[in-house]
């Protein structure tokens, strides 16, 4: 019967993704590279069409189990290998860690050893809805610093994702020994931009549906970009729930932009309970094949105000006061806004008036 629900659960939600699919594309390709490291979780934008990525890490961790009485060192690699397909904002990803596992059993006095793939699955990632798509209602305000930097409650309304794809063991796994070859995997991202500098996202994911131990979990990511903005830091929390394992785990960590293309990281964490406890560490790079190229829209199919509105009648006349206002700001750093006269042509002015008042009382100035 559970199993029944699951599969009702996994057909409805890719019977949703089937709908959405036909939405209009929302631009995803940024000037710099976007990448899920240094944590685990997914952002809810795509690397953008024709854009190849790969992500790696290397990480070691320190787990042991009081209750079973044994402790393990665990060496492992992650991926993920994201693809922008078809659509500026369809993703495909591949995602895993491999890993080899040194189990000690201090009460046996013997070792074991397991190596495999810990995750490995493979699906798609699709964004329907941008809170950023209208340029119009996002523009920035000219006047004022703090109007751009402060938290708006209107940042709070996330980007959303969804995510449909499937887990895969491969052979005789011993991390899952009693799973399926294939099980199912859904998942919705959010990402929210809170201020420039600080963006939140979020994931609630269902896990190895139509399994024996299907697994709910659930990830919180804060990042803040520092002063330099090559230099970014996060703070996450991940939940996971299931019969087989529970636990809730925090990390952190920063990433260096080396260039636009090229991200380098690290993060380490631990989790808050003893059976097992865990502590972690890793170390990765992000690098993207920047392939993207903007499509171009013929001007009949342009929808109204996407290119800066109508023209207006005589709009490429010059205006004297405007030529007038930009010659006198010229050099002053105001070539295209009007500050209005500046002291020396206010001081020059009061001259003028002062001197015309003069000859129109009829002294004459030498």
């Amino acid at each position: 019967m559970f199993r029944v629900i699951e599969l009702n659960i996994l057909k409805n939600a890719l019977f949703l993704l089937a709908l959405l699919t036909p939405l209009l594309g929302i631009c995803q390709y940024t000037d710099v590279i976007n990448s899920n490291r240094p944590g685990l979780s997914v952002s809810a934008y795509a690397v953008g069409k024709g854009v190849p990525q790969l992500e790696l890490g290397f990480s070691y961790e320190k787990r042991d189990h009081s209750d079973l009485n044994y402790d393990s060192n665990i060496y492992g690699l992650d991926f993920s290998v994201r693809y922008g397909l078809l659509l500026e904002n369809l993703e495909l990803n591949w995602e895993g860690t491999y890993q080899n596992q040194i189990i000690t059993y201090d009460s046996l006095g013997f070792q074991e050893s397991r190596t495999n793939f810990s995750r490995n699955r493979l699906g798609a990632k699709y964004l329907i809805f941008d809170p950023f798509k209208d340029p119009e209602s996002n523009k920035p305000n000219l006047y004022s610093w703090r109007a751009n930097n402060k938290f708006q409650f209107k940042n709070l309304i996330p980007a959303v994702s969804v995510y449909a794809g499937a887990n895969f063991v491969i052979g005789d796994n011993p991390f899952y020994p009693a799973d399926p070859t294939f099980s199912p995997r859904v998942m919705l991202a959010t990402q929210s931009r809170l201020t420039p500098r600080f963006v939140l996202i979020s994931n609630i994911s269902y896990d190895r549906i139509a399994t024996d131990d299907p697994e709910l979990g659930y990830t919180l990511s804060l990042s803040h970009a520092l002063r330099n903005p090559k230099w970014s830091v996060f703070l996450e929390n991940q939940g996971v729930s299931s019969d087989r394992y529970a636990d809730v785990l925090l990390r952190g960590g920063g990433a260096y932009l080396v260039n636009e293309n090229f991200q380098v990281d690290a993060n380490l964490g631990g989790s808050f309970k003893n059976s097992p406890s865990r502590l972690f560490v890793s170390v990765g790079a992000s690098y993207r094949v920047d392939l993207h190229k903007d499509v171009l829209i013929p001007i009949e199919d342009q929808k109204a105000g996407q290119n800066g509105g109508a023209i207006k009648k005589n709009s490429m006349r010059k205006n004297k006061k405007t030529k007038k206002a930009k010659g006198r700001n010229k050099g002053k750093g105001a070539e295209d806004i009007d500050l209005g006269p500046s002291k020396k042509d206010l001081k020059k002015q009061r001259k003028k008036d002062k001197k015309k008042k003069t000859s129109d009382n009829g002294v004459i100035d030498f």
